[in-house]
């Protein structure tokens, strides 16, 4: 394993979880970082709606890169069966 691909790797896993450690628990600071970031107002229904997106994205990128080193892992392993 060389090192690009040991960042690249743990970067897989590092940048989803921090994502999903950041995201604000009330839709009112979501939209409160929406407006702040880009200028543009949103509903609170709608912050919510981003929330619950962004928390589904987050979750469903862990489960990939996990997924991904299971069957990275299983291919090694029965490959290098004695």
């Amino acid at each position: 394993m060389n090192p690009r691909s040991c960042c690249r790797n743990a970067a897989g896993y590092f940048l989803p979880g921090v994502g999903l450690a950041l995201i604000p628990k009330c839709p009112m600071c979501v939209a409160a970082y929406v407006v702040a970031s880009t200028g543009i107002g949103v509903s609170i229904p709608m912050a919510a709606g981003i929330r619950w997106g962004l928390i589904i994205f987050c979750i469903a990128a862990l489960t990939f890169v996990a997924a991904r080193n299971v069957i990275r892992c299983v291919k090694f392993v029965t490959s290098h069966r004695l």
